[in-house]
């Protein structure tokens, strides 16, 4: 590139990105959208500096910011769940739609087990009791994951994470995923039904589609044993909220700990707050020091091979 040739631009959804990623960007302009970009801001970032990539952190991206960038190549997902892409109209446009895959697999899966073991062991509840001053020891008994079978709904690299390290507690694991093959010997692979009828725990970690839109509602969480402890660490929109948090409060579920809710940021207040057997967390799983390094190197780096395919 000669020193007047101007620089092609890449639009990041969010306000910042990993400096190992930046190194690999040093060609380009980078614009960011900042913190909380809405999809007019989208919109308009395309529109001012027609991208040939956006990296997408935050908000969505549909055929409007498509369109007012004419010179748009390929949308590159800051992590793997491209669920805040319209594909068909990048299909549609012969933009490429690609993800990073796997880049914060070890981050969300610890989280999901975290929400499952904060459940089992009350690990909010008993806090908040000893910073109020009680000792529950001679009350209080948690629940023994060892032994119990969790269901793992989706077995990409998020879930097949969890599964092993659900295995390594000696629990029996249950896996749904009509797309996975290949799967350990310790994941028994069965139907949705078998799912909801066996186990203690279930964890969903598979992609938000129209088909599996409110996989867990009144019917589905009926079908499931009494007592069963729910997490989600993948998208809020698998979950009928509603149905939840009357089965929460009927003692259908023991706890459900959640990190993705159908409504992001969260609105405040929300008739999840304040009950003490939903564990809530800002969708955060993704969200460490290590995965985002890794997940902005992988966008960079999957934008880049598509660029110069």
């Amino acid at each position: 590139m000669t020193a007047d040739a101007k620089k092609q631009t890449f639009l990041v959804t969010g306000s910042d990105l990993a400096s190992a990623a930046l190194a690999l960007l040093q060609d380009y302009d980078v614009v960011y959208a900042g913190k909380t970009p809405t999809e007019d801001d989208i919109v308009a970032l395309c529109r001012a500096h027609d991208p040939v990539a956006i990296i997408v952190r935050y908000s969505k991206v549909g055929a409007a910011a498509m369109d007012a960038a004419p010179s748009l190549k390929v949308i590159s997902k800051h992590g793997s769940g491209t669920d805040t892409i319209d594909k068909q109209a990048a299909a549609l446009r012969r933009i490429q739609v690609v993800a990073a895959v796997g880049a914060n697999a070890a981050a969300v899966a610890e989280q999901a087990m975290a929400l499952l073991l904060a459940g089992a062991k009350s690990v909010v509840t008993l806090d908040a009791r000893m910073h109020q001053g009680y000792w529950d020891k001679a009350t209080h008994k948690s629940v023994e994951l060892e032994g119990r079978t969790v269901g793992v709904v989706g077995l990409g690299a998020i879930g097949l994470r969890f599964a092993r390290m659900a295995d390594a507690m000696g629990m029996r694991v249950l896996g749904f995923d009509p797309f996975a093959k290949d799967l350990p010997a310790y994941i028994e692979r069965v139907e949705l039904g078998a799912i909801w009828r066996e186990c203690d725990a279930i964890s969903l970690h598979c992609p938000m589609t129209t088909e599996n839109a409110k996989l867990l509602n009144a019917k589905t969480l009926a079908a499931c044993k009494k007592g069963v402890m729910v997490v989600n660490t993948a998208r809020g929109g698998l979950i009928d909220e509603a149905a939840l948090l009357d089965a929460v409060r009927s003692g259908q579920v023991a706890s459900a700990g959640l990190d993705s809710f159908a409504v992001e940021p969260m609105t405040a207040p929300h008739p999840f707050h304040g009950e003490p057997r939903i564990t809530l967390s800002p969708h955060i799983g993704g969200v460490t020091a290590d995965a985002y390094v890794k997940m902005g190197v992988a966008a960079a780096q999957n934008a880049l091979a598509a660029l110069h395919a």
